[in-house]
């Protein structure tokens, strides 16, 4: 069995402030060490049900160079830095059983919920076929076009009811709740450790009463940006077109070439202007 555990920063507990996810800032050491731990305990879990088991980890925040390859557990594998094919996802392939995914974080808009972003600032929103989605919907989305369930997401209560919104078989581990967009009430980091590890544990072995989050080609995509650069770079992508003053849009024939076009956008956003 192959599974893929792909790891944000923004839903791990106690993290409530962009400095404390972003290299350099205030307790930044602290945050990848929690990281790396609640990693540590999805991947116990997993192999607590599967021993056999081939874990992949995908680093998948910032710059994908977050959690402690010397801290991980040496029975998972790490996948690490970027660009990369598939992004937070790098490792998925039609191979992979399950996935899970691990100190994520609820959109952008969404609220009360701390962090709430969708990739990065330059996006404000994306809508697939006219449905809001953010890392969770597409992510999941993106895990189902290679028939891969996600079965677990840990976070704040907002990402917690985001996922179940998508898929209400996913199980889920609620590590704080939020009060604001940098404010929460978390739950020890051991405790949640713990929970974390007796979560993937159940949730490996009901994989397979998972539903896919199956988005069915083709497939139209709006994306809100941040900036007007952003939208005139934008422009030079073949399909996507301007609507209005800060949404692009673009159809695409599944919702792997729209997942990789989306990335694409994001990308183009943190081009500074001349």
């Amino acid at each position: 069995m192959k599974v893929l555990i792909s790891a944000d920063m923004e839903g791990v507990s106690g993290v409530v402030h962009p400095t404390e996810t972003n290299p350099g800032g205030y307790d930044y050491d602290r945050s990848r060490n929690q990281m790396t731990a609640e990693v540590n305990a999805a991947v116990a879990g997993v192999l607590e049900a599967v021993p056999s088991a081939e874990v992949l980890v995908a680093d998948a925040h910032g710059p994908f160079r977050n959690v402690l390859p010397e801290n991980l557990d040496r029975r998972a594998r790490l996948v690490r830095g970027r660009p990369r094919p598939l992004g937070m996802l790098a490792g998925l392939d039609d191979r992979t059983e399950a996935v899970l995914f691990v100190g994520y974080h609820a959109r952008a808009g969404a609220g009360p919920a701390v962090l709430a972003h969708t990739i990065s600032d330059a996006v404000l929103d994306v809508r697939v076929d006219g449905r809001p989605m953010g890392e969770i919907g597409l992510n999941a989305a993106m895990a189902a076009h290679h028939t891969a369930p996600v079965v677990l997401l840990s976070g704040d209560d907002a990402a917690c009811a985001e996922i179940h919104d998508l898929i209400p078989g996913t199980t889920t581990v609620t590590v704080k709740h939020a009060l604001g967009q940098a404010a929460t009430v978390a739950l020890h980091p051991e405790e949640v450790c713990d929970q974390i590890h007796r979560a993937a544990a159940k949730a490996i072995r009901r994989a397979d009463s998972v539903p896919l989050l199956t988005v069915p080609g083709p497939v139209r995509v709006e994306v809100d940006l941040y900036s007007p650069v952003t939208i005139d770079l934008a422009m030079l992508i073949p399909g996507v077109t301007r609507v209005g003053g800060r949404t692009v849009t673009f159809t695409a024939g599944d919702i792997g070439e729209a997942y990789r076009l989306v990335q694409l956008l994001t990308q183009l956003g943190q081009i500074k202007p001349a």
